[in-house]
């Protein structure tokens, strides 16, 4: 039997299987097995194969947004009118075969845009080149999954799954789970919150799938057998999605009203350029980028090309390090102007947080 049945089997016993206490630990087997063979069909155990001509792009700018969705649903129109890229674009399925990128710059940071092949159902299990695209997506900081408005439900669950099984989670943060395999001393399981799903029996159960029967496994969320699955496998990434209904042209405005509602989503016309301002807006929203403008000695600040940081990456070191690695080891101080200090100017280590927008001076050592 081979790996798309094995998976097949698994899948049908798990709809048919009742959910519910008894049968939770059996839920929590099966669970772990589909997981396995999926990476396996993910990544074979004799190597990777040979590379898909068009998929390998090179990485530049401050972030990396791939363009995920099913064929002529206006990606490569979107593309096109945010980046001035030409990607081409028909009214029949299938017209993007390569990744085909591009650039914007917006509040001074340099994004690339990857506008990825059409994908389809089936992708994760190896269906057309699904599986490069899914690839691709992976290394993306935002996934931007471009639906038709007149089918976005349909569209919007097939992704979901296909980038669900290529263990790509999408507005999700990691489950606060401490894992760590021991020599010995068995399976210790401490949980810190209620748990309506993870209890010892469930946890060695889906452990002993995975030959580990030494650990220490600390709860401290509401945690499902997924969640502990995904910290076992180790190679999840989690990725901020946006949701973007093209063609809102087509659609009356009750209906857009009721479209804006749904989280992560915005409405566009990629073809007429509607609502591109909220796009971007949202989009440097997600990305939780922050911009820090230099400040040479006796000169004014340069606000025209700021160093771009990451929120929650974005301490003075993290600064220096992105202008030139030199930078900290001659460090000495920082002079700050701005929203981190209390004082303007105030002088700093380079442990100190930054903000968006603060103005720093770098002081050297004699």
């Amino acid at each position: 039997m081979g790996l798309l049945e094995r998976i097949a089997e698994i899948e049908n016993e798990m709809n048919k299987t009742q959910k519910n206490k008894a049968t939770a630990k059996h839920i929590g087997l099966l669970k772990a097995q589909l997981a396995k063979l999926r990476r396996e069909l993910i990544e074979p155990k004799g190597g990777g194969g040979a590379k898909c001509e068009g998929f390998e792009v090179a990485k530049t700018g401050d972030a990396r947004i791939g363009f995920i969705g099913f064929p002529s649903v206006g990606k490569s129109t979107l593309l096109s009118n945010l980046a001035g890229v030409y990607s081409e674009v028909a009214a029949y399925e299938f017209t993007t075969l390569t990744t085909v990128p591009g650039v914007i710059r917006y509040k001074g940071a340099k994004i690339q845009l990857l506008d990825l092949p059409g994908i389809i159902e089936g992708a994760k299990d190896g269906k057309g080149r699904g599986k490069q695209v899914i690839a691709v997506a992976r290394t993306c900081s935002l996934i931007l999954i471009v639906l038709d408005v007149l089918r976005p439900l349909v569209h919007k669950k097939i992704i979901e799954n296909e980038l669900e099984g290529f263990g790509i989670r999408l507005n999700k943060e990691p489950p606060n789970i401490y894992f760590k395999r021991k020599d010995k001393g068995g399976i210790n399981l401490q949980t810190m919150s209620n748990n309506s799903e993870l209890d010892l029996d469930t946890v060695k159960s889906v452990l002993g799938e995975y030959r580990i029967h030494n650990a220490d496994i600390i709860v401290r969320c509401d945690a499902t057998v997924d969640d502990l699955i995904d910290i076992i496998e180790g190679n999840r990434v989690y990725i901020p999605a946006i949701y973007c209904l093209n063609k809102i042209d087509q659609i009356s405005i009750e209906e857009l009203d009721i479209i804006y509602k749904i989280p992560h989503t915005v409405p566009i016309s990629a073809h007429h350029k509607w609502n591109f301002d909220d796009l971007l807006e949202k989009i440097w929203s997600y990305l939780r980028l922050i911009r820090i403008y230099t400040k040479p000695k006796g000169q004014l600040p340069d606000y025209e090309t700021p160093v771009i940081l990451i929120d929650g990456k974005s301490s003075v070191e993290d600064f220096c390090n992105k202008i030139h690695k030199q930078l900290i080891v001659d460090f000495k101080e920082a002079i700050v102007w701005g929203s981190s200090v209390k004082h303007n100017p105030q002088k700093v280590g380079k442990d100190h947080t930054l903000f968006d927008e603060d103005v720093v001076q770098i002081v050297k050592k004699c």
